[in-house]
C-alpha cells in the first residue's frame, strides 16, 4: 500500500490508494449499506427479468375476468393467490410486473449500450484528431442536443410506430450524442499526456493510440454516464408507453401498466402503485450505483472508499 500522494497522469491520488481488486471493491459496497441495497435491488431486478418464465406465477397475458380487480394478497377462484393483486381484465399484477421489468430493464440497457458504442468512437476520434472531421461531427451533435430528445422520439415513433425494437433504435439514435461529447472532452485533455506521447512516439497507429490507450484511461467517468443513462431510458420508455408510443399491449411494460390503472386509480390504488414504485426503486438505485462508481474511481477520493479493504 502506498502512502503519501503521487502524480499520474490521471490526476493526484489520494494517500492511502491501492491497486484495488475485486475483494476491495466487493467490500466497499458490503461497507455501505446504501450502495449495497441498490446493488442487491438490481441483482434481484435481473434475476426477475432473466427468469421471468420461472418466477412468475402466471401468464402475464392470461386473462381471468372472474378475478379482476382482486387487491393485493387475495385469493382468486380455483384458489389462485395473487401477491400484488389484479388489474382490470384479472392478469395477476405481480407476473406483468416481472415481465414489465424484462422490457423496461432491456431496453434502457440496450439502447444504453448501442448509444455509448456509438458516442464513444466518435467523440474519441473526433477529440484525438481533430479537423474538420471533429468540427463535422460536433456542429451535429449540438444541433441535436438543442432538440427535446423525447419530443423528437415521440414523432419519430408516431411516425414508424411503436413497439420494442423501434424504442431501442430511436434511443440509439438520440442518445449518443451526450456520450460523444463526453468522449471529446476526455480525448482533448488526454491528447497531451505523456502515455500519449509516448506511444506516438514508438510509433503507435493514431487508433491504437485511441482505442488501447485512451479509452482505457477515460472510462470511469463513461461508465458512470452509462449507468446514468440506463435509469434515464427506464424512465424515457415508460413515459412513451404511458402516452401509447412504446411497448403496445398485451405485452407489460411498466409505462404501460400505469396508463392501463390510471382509471381505476382511487378504486384500485395498487395497479398504479407498484409499477410506479419500480420505476423509482429502479432509477434510484442506478444513480446510487452510479454515484458509488463516481467515488471510487476518482483519484482523490478512491482512498476514503477502500481504506482498510
Amino acid at each position: 500500500m502506498a502512502t503519501g500522494f503521487r502524480i499520474r497522469d490521471g490526476g493526484i491520488t489520494g494517500p492511502q490508494e491501492t491497486r484495488a481488486s475485486f475483494t476491495n471493491y466487493a467490500w466497499s459496497i458490503v461497507k455501505d449499506r446504501i450502495t449495497l441495497a441498490a446493488v442487491v435491488f438490481l441483482a434481484l431486478l435481473c434475476v426477475f427479468s432473466v427468469g421471468a418464465e420461472i418466477l412468475a406465477p402466471y401468464p402475464p397475458t392470461g386473462l381471468n375476468l372472474s378475478d379482476r380487480m382482486l387487491p393485493p394478497g387475495a385469493t382468486g377462484t380455483k384458489g389462485s393467490f395473487y401477491v400484488l393483486g389484479t388489474d382490470e381484465l384479472g392478469r395477476d399484477l405481480f407476473s406483468r410486473l416481472i415481465y414489465g421489468a424484462r422490457v423496461s430493464v432491456s431496453v434502457g440497457v440496450l439502447g444504453a449500450v448501442v448509444s455509448c458504442v456509438l458516442g464513444v468512437v466518435a467523440g474519441l476520434t473526433a477529440g484525438y484528431f481533430g479537423g474538420l472531421y471533429e468540427d463535422i461531427i460536433m456542429r451535429f451533435v449540438d444541433g441535436m442536443l438543442s432538440l427535446p430528445s423525447l419530443l423528437v422520439a415521440l414523432f419519430v415513433l408516431f411516425v414508424i410506430g411503436g413497439g420494442y425494437v423501434n424504442l431501442i433504435l430511436v434511443f440509439s439514435v438520440l442518445h449518443w450524442m451526450v456520450f460523444c461529447r463526453l468522449s471529446r472532452g476526455l480525448a482533448l485533455g488526454a491528447r497531451t499526456a505523456t502515455y500519449v506521447q509516448a506511444a506516438r512516439t514508438l510509433g503507435a497507429s493514431r487508433l491504437r493510440i485511441v482505442f488501447r490507450h485512451i479509452l482505457p484511461n477515460v472510462m470511469a467517468p463513461i461508465i458512470v454516464l452509462f449507468t446514468l443513462e440506463i435509469a434515464i431510458l427506464i424512465l424515457s420508455e415508460a413515459s412513451l408507453s404511458f402516452l401509447g408510443f412504446g411497448v403496445q399491449p398485451p405485452d407489460p411494460s411498466w409505462g404501460l401498466m400505469i396508463a392501463d390503472g390510471r382509471e381505476h386509480i382511487r378504486s384500485a390504488w395498487w395497479l398504479v402503485t407498484f409499477p410506479g414504485l419500480a420505476i423509482f426503486l429502479t432509477a434510484l438505485s442506478l444513480n446510487l450505483v452510479a454515484n458509488w462508481v463516481r467515488a471510487v474511481t476518482d483519484p482523490v477520493q478512491r482512498w476514503r472508499w477502500l481504506k482498510g479493504t
